[in-house]
């Protein structure tokens, strides 16, 4: 949409064996959500895998069936359509359940990022790279605020290490 171009190196297939799988928000969404072809392509396994979406690829979890009837977040465009594929949105910035969390709005791509360190790597590794990326000056609360969107959402033993 703005001309940055980003090449894939490997196949869509490649993402059924990665550990960890981010889907973003993009233009086309929409037109991928309805290509069943393209759809049957990615086949997600929230049982052995991290997965997260943001804004629109909410949707495109929804039409994988990766969501369920459980809540959700995406951004305000992509509600209506999230909500027609059958899913109750939140007016939140992130939620998880289990292995698969959403993400609404642009500026909440720091809690999807957080809970997913914190999920794969720890939440220490989590707080040293929100701080990296964090501006100067506002560091800990940025760190504090992610931690406290993403807290009720990791697992027990990932909540007494926060």
């Amino acid at each position: 949409m703005n001309g940055v171009t980003i090449r894939r190196q490997k196949p869509l297939e490649f993402a059924g064996e990665a550990d960890a799988v981010l889907i973003g928000s993009g233009i086309r969404t929409r037109e991928i959500a309805a290509d069943a072809e393209m759809l049957s392509r990615i086949a997600l396994d929230p049982a052995r895998q991290l997965i997260g979406a943001q804004c629109s690829g909410t949707l495109l979890l929804a039409k994988l069936g990766l969501i369920g009837d459980l809540p959700a977040c995406t951004d305000l465009t992509t509600k209506p359509w999230v909500i027609e594929a059958g899913v109750d949105v939140l007016d939140a910035p992130f939620v998880a359940h289990g292995n698969v969390a959403t993400a609404g709005g642009c500026l909440a791509s720091q809690y999807l990022a957080t809970w997913m360190i914190a999920r794969g790597a720890g939440i220490e590794d989590a707080e040293e790279a929100i701080h990296y990326v964090a501006p100067v000056g506002e560091k800990q609360a940025y760190v504090a605020q992610a931690l406290s969107a993403v807290h009720p959402f990791l697992p027990a033993s990932e909540q007494i290490a926060a």
